[in-house]
């Protein structure tokens, strides 16, 4: 959490030493600035302000071959993990500056969180969008008690307008980094997951640009546990976190191509604090095809009837794709964190993660343009047990024989295995048969 203000001693961060003792030997000497004792003040500060969010076995542990309990931070008010982070910073912050108030800028769930938290708290908040925001964003921050004020084209302009305000009329600015009371707050998620899942192996968490999280709560579970593997995943399109500890110091900044996708997930936030936590005391950091984020989310909604985005569906995209083959038999807590997808973003990523998975098909096949021809296609369909979606037929624009008419037909299929017999049926029949391919 960068802090920027007149006042920028507001908030300093804690430097208490631990005792050493083989449980605190790797915690005490990568991080100087959070500790477990910063993380246990946090936790009780916050217990009445967000939920305490179950950590569920999830039926998906079946198909993945291990024990995978869900921890679902998308059930927090604002829909996000963020507000752990959020209501510790804003309770820690002066009562002075509490009665001027706060300032952010941006369409992130951090932002929600901190209009949310701070009406709460009877702050006075204020949230700077820029006219390209969702009105759907805008309406919730307003719902939640905050004065939106939508200023400039680009996220860049509504950032120099808010700190210019804040510099007006003493409000603090606030930007998600990684402060000490920040990744505290964060990192009671960690906390909570020891202890509702007795003898874990290892906890997934979403990291790439943001890995406040993941930093925050590897160092309340390395603290409680050094056994618990800690893993991190990101995306393909944007691997951030990897090339940031390989080079030693956070990676330039890369141009997002499907921000509203990807939204938390990519872009660089972080300074050294996460970076250091993270490349001490993160076991793992893997990365995910946007292929194995879509079919994540699916998943969550067929098993557990949870609507997440990108960033809550990563971290299980990293079992979903095979990438952690060594936790086969193992007990695996992921951190299921955010769950603010828009509804027509929604559509169009389930549409898609339907034909990834095989279960929504398309072909197209010539037929004799005569009666009866399209009722003996159906009966096949019908025999097969597929579900048709759409049929067309098309005359017109036929380059085959005078009467025949070419049909295009999407179909629902059960799986993998049911789509494969449906063509073998329909190829014995009509060899020219094309399937169109995903």
């Amino acid at each position: 959490m960068k802090i920027v203000s007149r006042n920028e001693e507001l908030l300093t961060d804690t430097h208490t030493r631990i005792p050493q003792s083989s449980s605190t030997t790797i915690m005490s000497s990568c991080n100087k600035l959070i500790q477990f004792e910063d993380i246990s003040a946090a936790a009780f500060k916050i217990q009445c302000g967000v939920q305490k969010t179950p950590c569920m076995y999830s039926r998906l542990s079946k198909q993945y071959g291990m024990d995978i309990y869900l921890k679902k931070e998308f059930l927090q008010y604002t829909g996000s993990v963020k507000e752990r982070g959020v209501l510790y910073l804003l309770t820690s912050l002066p009562q002075d500056q509490q009665r001027k108030g706060v300032i952010v800028a941006s369409d992130s769930n951090f932002s929600m969180a901190v209009a949310y938290h701070a009406s709460e708290l009877r702050i006075p908040v204020f949230v700077i969008m820029s006219t390209s925001t969702s009105p759907v964003r805008v309406k919730m921050c307003r719902e939640y008690g905050a004065m939106v004020i939508s200023y400039g084209i680009t996220a860049k302009d509504s950032q120099t307008h808010a700190r210019r305000l804040a510099q007006e009329n003493g409000y603090l600015y606030l930007e998600e980094e990684d402060s000490a009371v920040y990744l505290s707050g964060l990192g009671t998620v960690g906390l909570e997951v020891y202890e509702q899942v007795p003898k874990l192996d290892a906890v997934i968490f979403p990291a790439g640009g943001h890995c406040g999280l993941l930093a925050g709560s590897a160092a309340t579970l390395k603290y409680l546990n050094p056994h618990i593997s800690v893993i991190g995943v990101e995306s393909e399109s944007f691997p951030v976190l990897q090339q940031s500890l390989k080079i030693g110091h956070p990676a330039e900044d890369q141009a997002c191509n499907n921000h509203h996708f990807y939204g938390d997930v990519s872009g660089v936030c972080f300074d050294s604090n996460s970076l250091q936590l993270t490349g001490k005391l993160v076991d793992k950091v893997v990365a995910v095809r946007e292929e194995d984020i879509l079919i994540s989310m699916l998943r969550l909604l067929e098993y557990e009837r949870a609507t997440v985005d990108a960033e809550g569906a990563i971290g299980l995209a990293a079992l979903v794709a095979g990438k952690l083959p060594e936790l086969k038999g193992k007990r695996v807590a992921v951190v299921i964190c955010s769950g603010n997808l828009e509804l027509h973003l929604l559509q169009k990523c389930i549409a898609r993660a339907l034909t990834l998975d095989n279960t929504v098909c398309r072909f197209s096949l010539v037929i004799s343009d005569c009666p009866g021809d399209m009722s003996k296609l159906l009966e096949i369909l019908a025999r097969e047990e597929a579900r048709v979606l759409d049929i067309k037929q098309e005359r017109t624009f036929v380059t085959s024989e005078l009467f025949t008419v070419e049909v295009i037909c999407t179909v629902e299929t059960r799986d993998k295995i049911h789509t494969a017999q449906l063509r073998n049926a329909l190829l014995e029949r009509y060899p020219t048969t094309t399937w169109t391919q995903r």
